[in-house]
């Protein structure tokens, strides 16, 4: 547990304090498509197939912390750097890059308590690996998507 809320002190710090380029709006919208999009996602691999879980296999209050104050400023700091106007090769980089510092962090998840919260099931490593950068990229087409929207609303 507390290397949960150290963590989400952290990012979440982090987030308004590094956010330089999204606007409150944004920044809201991409909290709330966290949350909605790991609520999704872990109904079926956490909950249903037991592919991994936070603290117990069974649902929890405290689990709630993970899925509503954790992913999403991290999702926020990312989405403020992405090098939107740069290179493919750039954002290739880019998106690299944060998959390594999301495995490295679900490798300090696992820790045992009091520091780790994660466990797997039959999920494995490399999984992640695979399945982060796919779920970045669909981050990054949800902000884009908004951002035209807003800006078609504003015009």
């Amino acid at each position: 547990m507390i290397g949960l809320i150290s963590s989400i002190l952290i990012f979440n710090y982090a987030a308004i304090k590094l956010n330089k380029r999204l606007s409150k709006n944004e920044a809201f919208h991409i909290y709330v498509f966290t949350i909605a999009f790991q609520a999704l996602f872990d109904t079926f691999v956490d909950i249903k197939y037991t592919g991994y879980w936070y603290f117990t296999k069974a649902v929890d209050w405290v689990s709630l912390l993970y899925m509503i104050f954790l992913v999403s400023p991290v999702n926020v700091i990312f989405i403020n750097y992405f090098p939107v106007h740069k290179s493919f090769s750039k954002k290739v980089l880019n998106l690299i890059l944060w998959n390594f510092l999301c495995f490295l962090y679900e490798l300090i998840s696992l820790l045992p308590e009091p520091w780790g919260y994660f466990h797997y099931g039959w999920w494995e490593w490399y999984y992640s690996l695979l399945l982060n950068p796919v779920l970045l990229l669909i981050l990054i087409t949800y902000y884009h998507f908004f951002v035209k929207l807003d800006f078609k609303k504003s015009t």
